[in-house]
């Protein structure tokens, strides 16, 4: 039997970084160099490498990102197994959760970084790269989206996010926990995620919508998010505390802004829902929806951000938002 097609698409970040002549790290390597590095991976698919960029992942942006997913359109359809992103952990999140919007497919999609340089002791970049691999091809992981895969974890990417900035376990998903796991080489999944019914989101190449992204801190008084709309931006997402609130004094000046643009509402604890019925005081989330504020449901605040960037480039209207924020609720 035919090894599968998998696409492998190398965006930079730590797993491609050696050290510079001027100290620290850079990304040089590309997605051929670090696909050569991994023993036994030749014998998982045949892999096809490109190497679109060389950025550490704070300098992606969703139109590069954009960009990738219609490569890997292309690549479905042009025969292509399963793909593979690699870059930076950063924003591994974001990224995955936008090709999760993006890409709708059965075949799956894998990110995957490495929080330790290829020169580093104790590299974890050729043994996530392998994993992934191995996720990649696995007809279990087909249906279930955009995956990450890091220190053998598999996690969904609506719930996956960066919760370390050192430690090779960093990746968590706090309200589902990982899918599944790669042990002795095999692809074990515990538990699966339907995707929610979305309308199709475009991955074009095109200028997207600028949409700010606002937590709110205790005594805020409401000036940042009083000139988000003068600073040309297209939508807002706010972090509120706790189940989604802000300090009563700044309660108007949100409804305000919701008047004016599309402003979700999310919470900067990172875990659990943003609540649409229990708190009723100035500023309370019962009181921010009155006012006109979207939910975000189990989104965090990044994700919520690609979400509604995406679909006001679709030119979704207010129903529409508030019915696909509600799917991820």
């Amino acid at each position: 039997m035919p090894l599968p097609r998998l696409l492998v698409l190398s965006l930079g970040g730590t797993i491609t970084m050696t050290a510079s002549a001027s100290g620290g790290i850079l990304p040089t390597l590309g997605a051929a160099e670090l696909v050569a590095a991994v023993p036994g991976l030749a014998e998982v698919a045949h892999i096809e490498a490109r190497s679109p960029l060389k950025v550490g992942s704070a300098s992606l942006t969703l139109e590069n990102i954009a960009s990738v997913a219609a490569e890997i359109i292309a690549g479905f359809a042009q025969g292509v197994d399963g793909a593979i992103v690699i870059q930076g952990t950063d924003t591994i999140e974001e990224t995955a959760f936008a090709l999760d919007l993006l890409v709708r497919d059965e075949r799956p999609v894998v990110v995957v970084g490495a929080m330790r340089g290829p020169q580093q002791p104790g590299a974890d970049g050729p043994a996530n790269l392998h994993a992934a691999a191995l996720v990649a091809v696995s007809e279990a992981a087909r249906g279930l989206g955009t995956l990450v895969v890091l220190n053998d974890e598999i996690h969904a990417a609506r719930f996956v996010r960066k919760a370390h900035t050192a430690l090779t376990s960093a990746f968590v998903s706090d309200m589902a926990g990982p899918l599944g796991l790669v042990a002795e080489g095999r692809v074990r999944m515990l538990a699966r995620v339907a995707r929610p019914a979305l309308p199709a989101l475009e991955a074009g190449t095109g200028t997207l919508p600028p949409v700010a992204l606002l937590k709110i801190a205790m005594g805020d008084d409401g000036r940042l998010l009083r000139a988000v709309p003068e600073l040309g931006f297209a939508g807002l997402v706010i972090e509120g505390a706790g189940a989604g609130h802000v300090p009563a004094a700044i309660a108007e000046s949100v409804g305000e802004v919701a008047a004016r643009m599309p402003v979700v509402l999310a919470s900067r604890t990172l875990a659990g829902p943003v609540f649409e019925r229990t708190y009723a005081y100035p500023g309370s989330e019962i009181d921010l929806l009155g006012r006109g504020v979207l939910c975000a449901g189990l989104l965090t605040g990044v994700k919520a951000r690609l979400l509604l960037t995406l679909a006001l480039a679709g030119g979704w209207d207010r129903a529409a938002l508030a019915s696909a924020f509600a799917a991820y609720g």
